[in-house]
This record gives structure tokens, sequence and C-alpha cells, in this order.
């Protein structure tokens, strides 16, 4: 079963009353950290449960050592996994507002835990669900403990120090899912310092989609990736973006396209900053 895998708002109606299903929305706001607990309070789709992507999807924040979003430790992420209600056979299905980019880390997560199949990402997100008509709900799910049991896999995270080891090899290629603005530091929103890692090339996340929101096919995507990759190999490629999270967009979408699983580096360019003996571009 691949990886990554896409389902439509009529494919997951038909599958509401699977057992075997979990449902997580991801929703979040950059600018309004309570904006997803808020939206899913408000309306969500029937038995999803909320992720949240600062208190559940990420660790804490360590000021002048860490990115914006650091990794969660393991165990924690287990635990909450499991209040969820998910098994090692569990089918989840991953929904945010639309762009998949919060859906998307939460996919990575579960495949760093080691959780490989039954993995999907709701194609367009509620706004899909929402356009098809479908019904939404306030309820909040009946706790149930799951069983999964997973171990964070070490060859899919790259930290600083041994990024920056790497940024000479011309096996590397490092993509940055940022849009082309802040990659260039005309401007930045969000980090204090502008700009990109060095030899970083710029491959926005956003481009994984069409103009309805929906993923391209995946011919659509390896062409995109191919492009990118030129002839280094793709397993000695890194992701990265603001805070390790719309990077996984990117993740997805080359396992979408048949690609293997690439290395994360999940401190991003908001860790990338805090030591300023570090090369920026």
């Amino acid at each position: 079963m691949p990886l990554a895998q896409l389902i439509s708002p009529t494919q997951l109606a038909d599958r509401l009353q699977d057992p075997q299903l979990l449902v997580l929305d991801c929703r979040f706001a950059l600018e309004d950290p309570a904006y997803g607990q808020r939206s899913y309070a408000a309306a969500h789709i029937p038995g999803a449960r909320f992720a949240d992507l600062e208190k559940d999807l990420s660790g804490p924040v360590v000021p002048g050592k860490t990115g914006r979003h650091p990794l969660p430790e393991p165990e924690q992420l287990l635990a909450r996994l499991q209040a969820w209600g998910l098994d090692d056979d569990s089918q989840v299905v991953l929904y945010d507002d639309g762009p998949g980019a919060f859906a998307a880390r939460a996919w990575w997560l579960l495949a760093w835990l080691g959780k490989r199949d039954g993995l999907y990402l709701l194609d367009g997100g509620l706004a899909a669900w929402r356009e098809a008509g479908l019904p939404l709900d306030t309820t909040v799910p009946a706790p149930r403990r799951g069983t999964f049991n997973g171990q964070a896999d070490a060859a899919l995270v790259v930290d600083a120090p041994q990024l920056e080891e790497r940024l000479a090899s011309p096996e590397l290629t490092l993509l940055d899912a940022r849009a082309l603005p802040r990659y260039r530091g005309e401007v930045e929103p969000i980090d204090p310092i502008a700009g990109h890692i060095p030899g970083a090339l710029c491959a926005p996340f956003g481009d994984n989609l069409d103009a309805n929101g929906r993923f391209l096919s995946p011919a659509q995507l390896h062409a995109r990736f191919a492009g990118l990759l030129g002839e280094r190999p793709p397993q000695a490629a890194v992701a990265y973006c603001g805070s390790g999270v719309t990077a996984c967009h990117n993740l997805f979408a080359l396992s979408l396209a048949g690609y293997p699983l690439i290395a994360l580096y999940p401190g991003s360019w908001s860790e990338w900053i805090t030591d300023p003996r570090r090369p920026i571009a």
C-alpha cells in the first residue's frame, strides 16, 4: 500500500461508519493559534478528533535554540495518538481547511513513528467537504484507547549540524517549501532574518496543488520534482521550510509521485537562523 494516499470527500463519507477509521481535524492558523480548536468546536467532519499543531503535533519551543514548531517527543506523541484511538490497523484520514499543509505534518509524524499504511489526506480538505454538501457535526467522539505502538525513525530526520556538513555535497538537493519572495529574502513576515539556506532550491508547497486546491496527479508531481532533483539521487534530498510544517507537504507530494520518503530538517529556517555562525543566502 502506498505511503501517501488521497481520499475524496464522497469516499470518506462512505466510510465514516468504519470502526477502523480515525479522522483527525488538523486545522490551524499561524496568526491565530486558537483558530483550529475554535473551528473544530463550531463544526467538523462527523467522528473527527482535533489535533492541534502546537499542542499535539509539536514540542515546546526553546527560544534561541529550536525552530517555531520542533518535533514532539515520540513518547508524548505516541500517547496522544493512542488517546485518539489509533491502532496498528487503523485507517487514518487527515484534513485541514484545504491546502493540506497541517494535515501533511500529521501524516509525516505518523510515518515517522512507523505508521506506514492506511494514511490518507482528504484531497481539498474541509473546503472540498463543504463543496460536496456533506454534513458537519459538533459532537466530540467518546474516548477510545488505541493500541498503536510505534517508534521514531531517526533516518527520516536531519538536524542542523548534519545538514551543515552536507551543504557542499554534490548529491544534496535541499528543497525549500516557502514561497519565492520568502526564499529570496524579499519579505519575511514571521522570522527575524530573511533568506534561505545556501544551495537550497525554491519548491513552494502550493505548487503541488491545482487551481482548485486539489493535488496534482502523480505524473505531474513526478515531473515537478524530477526537474528539481535533476541527476541527483532522490534519497539524498532534504526538505525544509520555515518551521518544519509545510515541508511535509512536499514530502507527501514526493511520496504521492512515487519517490521514497526523504529526510526532513524539522527545525528548518526558524532554527537555522538561531546560530549566527550558520551561513545564509
